[in-house]
């Protein structure tokens, strides 16, 4: 057997062996991790009422009319099939007109002109499912008098859905629109 023989079949036998190991065997050691211990995070955190699957808790929705705590505006529409940002620059003409519409509109329906900055951008994938804090706090009043709840109650649940910072020191404290809106469905009943 030649010496380039002896290289080729020692090749082959390296791509086989590290075919099955990178493309069999690890697949199938983290799927079974995932399915194992990681269940809910594996079938994409799905946010289930009376049974009934809602959303994920990873992905935004468009929640519309005075009675829902919105999220933050999205490039895409929220659709998750063509995730993205606009790729706007914020001295682009473009992005400056949509920030000013965005918040002449938030300011219009919640009755101030402290619109926090979360409320003006889109995220960079168009379906960030949190918003500030401070954006939740700026539609209490407005989601309260719509549902007909306390302006105390809504409050509490904006207080009870804030999440704080990963690890304490990590992100920012955040709201999951969809999760405190779920809540504010059971307590509007």
């Amino acid at each position: 057997m030649t010496s380039l023989t002896r290289q080729y079949a020692a090749a082959l036998r390296l791509l086989l062996a590290l075919t099955v190991l990178l493309g069999v065997v690890y697949p199938a050691v983290v799927f079974g991790i995932g399915r194992s211990g990681l269940s809910g995070q594996a079938d994409g955190s799905l946010v289930e009422q009376d049974g009934k699957v809602v959303g994920s808790s990873l992905l935004g929705q468009d929640f519309t009319g005075d009675q829902w705590f919105h999220g933050r505006p999205s490039a895409s529409d929220y659709a998750g099939d063509s995730s993205g940002g606009s790729n706007l620059a914020a001295s682009s003409e473009d992005q400056v007109a949509a920030v000013a519409e965005r918040r002449e509109a938030v300011a219009r329906a919640e009755g101030s002109d402290a619109v926090p900055a979360d409320a003006l951008t889109a995220s960079g994938s168009g379906l960030d499912p949190h918003i500030s804090p401070a954006y939740a706090n700026l539609q209490v009043p407005r989601v309260a008098k719509a549902t007909g709840l306390d302006t105390a109650v809504v409050q509490r649940l904006v207080d009870a859905n804030t999440q704080d910072r990963v690890l304490g020191y990590l992100g920012a404290p955040r709201v999951n629109v969809l999760e405190l809106n779920l809540a504010l469905a059971r307590a509007a009943g």
